[in-house]
């Protein structure tokens, strides 16, 4: 059982080292003051029905 545990360490920690590396993955938390990530809202559509 205990060499799961170990080979699954080395796992994880060789894949966090890979991925910092390769700059898929930020580790420095949440980022503050860059803005919305999301796009604008979009304009309300016009009515389709026209008034006699």
């Amino acid at each position: 059982m205990w060499k799961i545990l170990v080979g699954f360490a080395i796992f994880a920690a060789l894949a966090l080292f890979i991925l910092s590396k390769s700059g898929d993955i930020d580790m420095s938390g949440e980022k503050h003051g860059a803005g919305p990530q999301s796009e604008a809202p979009a304009a309300p559509a016009k009515s389709g029905t026209a008034s006699q």
